[in-house]
């Protein structure tokens, strides 16, 4: 089975969060994140897709050092056209100043309250917010 890898930033607001990004494809809300391209670093990838998806640049973000969430699941990649094992990786991110969203590939954007525990999809968004949280509350 073909392996495959996505990258992509849990984007935070305030400290502590007030609220987190996501944005909306036409079935689901989902994190800024895509698939490792070539030789890049997981960090590179996430970073590239956010702008990418955001309009957020490096300059706009902190990395919080420490926070990498990955899970790993089966998917019907429409990208190879064929069953392939996804490994998924988040990196947690605080946002400096206010910036202006730039869609390119979803309908809409929303920042959402940081009001735990969050319901929004339990496969990936759930949990990675439930390891973001228990990661905040103890540094």
């Amino acid at each position: 089975m073909r392996q495959i890898k996505a990258c992509g930033v849990l984007v935070v607001r305030g400290n502590p969060p007030e609220s987190f990004l996501l944005m909306r494809h036409r079935d689901r809300w989902d994190l800024p994140k895509g698939h490792v391209d070539g030789d890049e670093t997981e960090e590179e990838c996430a970073r590239r897709e956010l702008l990418e998806e955001s309009g957020i640049t490096a300059e706009d973000i902190d990395l919080i050092a420490g926070f990498r969430w990955v899970t790993e699941y089966e998917v019907n990649s429409k990208r190879f056209g064929e069953p392939c094992h996804k490994t998924l990786v988040i990196f947690l991110g605080r946002l400096k100043r206010d910036v202006k969203i730039v869609l390119t590939e979803h309908l809409e954007f929303r920042w959402f309250p940081w009001q735990p525990p969050h319901q929004v999809q339990p496969q990936t968004i759930d949990a990675v917010l439930a390891a973001a949280e228990q990661f905040l509350a103890g540094k």
